[in-house]
C-alpha cells in the first residue's frame, strides 16, 4: 500500500476518522494503531507480519532481561541475543545471496567449487528500518539510558506504527513511546500543519521525483551507453534530485501522517545539496540514520577517542557498512566507502587547513557548497548504478564528453529547475506558504486539498514505489 496511491488514501482517512471516535479512550485507539498498522504492513505480503512480530517480542524481552540483569556478563550475552535474531534475520532475508554468490565467486578464482545455494527470498519491506528501531532500544536499556516499557502494546506499536514503518525515520524509544501514553487532544492547526507537509511530500515525490525518473533518468541509466555524455551528467543532475525529493517526499508523508494523528516524529531532511562539507552533507541528509550509525556503531567502536588512526578507521567502517545497509551489492559498499574517504580526507586536511582562516565569504562558502555537491554527485553515479560496469560507462562518457542520443527536453528540465529552485531556496519562504495554508479558511484548505489530491492521481498513472522501499 503506497503513501502514493487511492488505496492509502482510504486507509488513512479511515484511520483518522476511527481514532477521532477513540480519542479518549487512550488504550483502545492504541490497540487500534497497532491494528491498523498490522493491517497496512500485512498489505506487501501478510508473511512479513511474523517477522516484525518476531523482532518485537524478541527485543521486549531482551530489553527487560538486560534491566533486572545485575551481571555484566549476563547483560552481555542478552545484548548478543538481540544482536544475533536481528542481524540474523537481516543476513538471511537481505545478504545472504550476496554473500553466498561472492564466496563461490572467490573460491571459483582459485579453482574450487563450493555450491552454495541460492535462495529465492522476497526482501520483507522496511525490515532495515524496524530492526534498526528496535536494537536502538535494546542498546539503550544497555547503556542505562533507558527503563524498559511494561505496556507490550505500546512498544509494539512504536515499532509497527506505520507512517514511518517501512521507510523512517528510524524513531527512537524515548521520543515515541512518551506520546503514547498523552491524551490525544485533536488540533485543526496540527491537522492542517500535518496536511500541508503530507501535500509536500506527495508534490516531491509525484511532480518532481517521479517525473524526473520517467523523463530522463531511468533510460539514461539503462542504456548509459546511447546516450551522449553531457545528457548523462544532466541525468545524474536529474538523480540527485529525484532520489531527494523521493525519500525527503516519503518522510514529509511519514511526518505529516503522524501529525494528523497527534504524534511528532523527527526531521530526516534540512537541504543536505547546501551542505558546505560531506561531513555537513551527513548531518543534513537521512539524518536518523546517520545519527544511528553515530550513536551505536561509531561511537560504539571509539568513535574519535582512541587517536586519529582509529578515527579514521571508525569512520570508514561506519560507512562502508552504511552503504552495506542500503543494499546487497558492491555499488552500495563503494558508495558508503567514497563517503567514508571523503569523510577521513577531511578530518586528515582539517588539521592544516582552517576553513575560518580560508575565508567565510559567500564566495567561499558557495565554492564549498558546489564543491561537496558534485562529491555527493559522484556517490549518486555508484547508487543508482545497476552494476559497476554501469558506473564506467556513465563515468567515461561524461568524463570525455561523449556522443549519442540527447533525450533531454522541456519535461525533464522543467521538474530539475523547480526542484532545486525550491531546494535551494530561503526556508521563511516555505514556512511562509505553510503559515498561509494553516491560517486559511477551512472551506479553502479542503478545496485545496481536494484540487491537489486529484491532480495528483491524475498526473501518476502508475503508482511508482519509493527508492528507500527496496531497502
Amino acid at each position: 500500500m503506497l503513501f502514493n496511491s487511492f488505496e492509502f488514501l482510504v486507509f488513512f482517512i479511515a484511520v483518522i476518522l476511527v481514532s477521532l471516535l477513540l480519542r479518549e479512550k487512550g488504550e483502545w485507539r492504541v490497540f487500534f494503531l497497532f491494528i491498523a498498522s498490522c493491517y497496512f504492513y500485512m498489505c506487501w505480503n501478510w508473511k512479513f507480519l511474523f517477522l516484525i512480530l518476531f523482532s518485537i517480542c524478541l527485543d521486549y524481552t531482551v530489553g527487560w532481561r538486560i534491566y533486572i540483569s545485575e551481571s555484566i556478563t549476563v547483560r552481555k550475552r542478552w545484548l548478543a541475543v538481540s544482536l544475533t535474531g536481528n542481524i540474523g534475520c537481516l543476513a538471511v532475508f537481505k545478504y545472504y545471496n550476496f554473500f553466498a554468490e561472492n564466496i563461490a565467486s572467490f573460491f571459483s578464482g582459485i579453482g574450487l567449487t563450493l555450491p552454495l545455494p541460492h535462495w529465492n527470498i522476497i526482501l520483507p519491506v522496511g525490515i532495515s528500518f524496524y530492526t534498526f528501531q528496535t536494537l536502538s532500544y535494546t542498546f539503550d536499556i544497555y547503556r542505562g539510558e533507558l527503563r524498559p516499557k511494561k505496556n507490550f502494546l505500546h512498544f509494539a506499536t512504536y515499532v509497527a506504527f506505520f507512517p514511518q514503518l517501512v521507510a523512517g525515520p528510524i524513531v527512537r524509544a524515548r521520543d515515541f513511546l512518551p506520546q503514547l501514553e498523552k491524551v490525544w487532544r485533536f488540533s485543526d492547526k496540527e491537522a492542517m500543519s500535518g496536511a500541508a507537509q503530507i501535500i509536500q511530500g506527495l508534490f516531491k515525490k509525484v511532480l518532481i521525483g517521479d517525473a524526473l525518473a520517467a523523463a530522463l533518468v531511468d533510460q539514461a541509466y539503462s542504456y548509459p551507453g546511447s546516450f551522449s555524455g553531457v545528457t548523462l551528467l544532466l541525468a545524474t543532475y536529474g538523480y540527485a534530485m529525484q532520489i531527494y525529493c523521493d525519500f525527503s517526499g516519503y518522510s514529509d508523508i511519514a511526518i505529516g501522517c503522524a501529525r494528523v494523528l497527534g504524534f511528532r516524529l523527527p526531521v530526516n531532511f534540512n537541504r543536505p545539496y547546501m551542505a558546505t562539507s560531506v561531513t555537513d552533507f551527513w548531518r543534513r541528509w537521512h539524518i536518523s540514520l546517520s545519527t544511528w550509525l553515530r550513536d551505536y556503531l561509531y561511537i560504539s567502536m571509539g568513535g574519535n577517542r582512541k587517536g586519529r588512526v582509529r578515527t579514521y578507521i571508525n569512520l570508514m567502517v561506519t560507512m562502508l557498512l552504511g552503504g552495506l545497509w542500503h543494499g546487497a551489492a558492491w555499488n552500495f559498499v563503494l558508495w558508503g566507502g567514497a563517503h567514508g574517504f571523503f569523510l577521513v580526507a577531511e578530518r586528515f586536511l582539517g588539521r592544516w587547513i582552517n576553513l575560518k582562516k580560508v575565508g567565510n565569504s559567500h564566495m567561499a562558502i558557495l565554492a564549498r557548497r558546489l564543491l561537496t555537491f558534485h562529491i555527493v554527485l559522484l556517490g549518486w553515479v555508484l547508487f543508482r548504478a545497476k552494476d559497476l560496469q554501469t558506473v564506467k560507462v556513465v563515468l567515461w562518457r561524461i568524463i570525455t564528453f561523449a556522443e549519442g542520443l540527447d533525450g533531454v527536453g522541456v519535461h525533464f528540465l522543467l521538474p530539475l529547475l523547480v526542484g532545486y529552485f525550491l531546494h535551494l531556496s530561503p526556508l521563511s519562504l516555505k514556512d511562509l506558504i505553510s503559515k498561509r495554508f494553516v491560517e486559511a479558511n477551512g472551506f479553502l484548505q479542503g478545496a485545496l486539498i481536494s484540487l491537489f489530491i486529484f491532480a495528483v492521481m491524475l498526473i501518476m498513472g502508475d503508482n511508482a514505489p519509493f527508492i528507500y522501499f527496496q531497502f
